[in-house]
């Protein structure tokens, strides 16, 4: 067992799994933002269960850290391993037909740009001014007032709607990536797939979009 973990297969299999666990809270997350086009109270109430419950929340982040510092760990190793392998096959990069897809010659990129925007996004919100609100006598923050703050700045806006875009290529890649690490595109299944993938990195474009653009465009302080 532990050999083929070491493996490529093994750990494209890792890479898959980690990547999925940021694929279904990329969805949650998207949906839970969306509801600051309701109100600014199912907003901040939404954020305050989700971080009052620390039985849930702790858990949660250590499982969410771990799959993506263990998927940046398989990427690299494999980047190396894939590099070795085309230095000591190949004189020159192949190209034409034989040149590896695209989106995948640009993942490590995609990669790291998004780990990038992580952190800033973590530093700027969970960590960012922290406002008080009461709701039904609980004092809780006020994380609707922040969003309004960050999202009237034009610079900051141009960058997150880049890093969206970047994030719908990796995760439209990603996805389709996992069904082949898995073993399920067949040749009939990779239209289907395919079409899949990109429905779902769109949804998770437009869903994250929508935030800062009803914030800047149409919220105004």
């Amino acid at each position: 067992m532990l050999n083929f973990l070491k493996s490529s297969v093994g750990r494209k299999y890792i890479m898959g799994l980690t990547g999925l666990v940021w694929v279904g809270f990329v969805l949650t997350h998207m949906a839970a933002n969306m509801l600051i086009l309701f109100s600014a109270e199912a907003y901040n109430k939404y954020g305050h269960a989700l971080t009052s419950n620390k039985l849930l929340l702790y858990p949660a982040e250590a499982v969410l850290l771990g799959a993506i510092l263990v998927h940046i760990l398989c990427a690299i190793s494999l980047t190396i391993d894939n590099r070795k392998a085309r230095d000591s096959r190949y004189a020159m990069q192949p190209s034409g037909e034989k040149a590896p897809p695209k989106p995948s010659q640009f993942m490590g990129i995609q990669g790291s740009m998004i780990l990038a925007f992580i952190i800033f996004h973590l530093i700027t919100f969970k960590y960012g001014t922290h406002y008080d609100v009461t709701y039904d006598d609980v004092v809780m923050r006020d994380l609707h007032r922040l969003v309004l703050e960050v999202f009237q700045s034009p610079g900051y806006v141009t960058w997150y709607s880049v890093c969206l875009v970047l994030l719908m290529f990796h995760l439209s890649h990603g996805a389709q990536s996992v069904f082949q690490s898995f073993g399920f595109l067949e040749r009939k299944m990779q239209g289907g797939i395919k079409v899949f993938a990109w429905a779902y990195a769109l949804i998770i474009f437009l869903g994250f979009l929508s935030q800062p653009l009803y914030v800047f465009l149409i919220h105004k302080n």
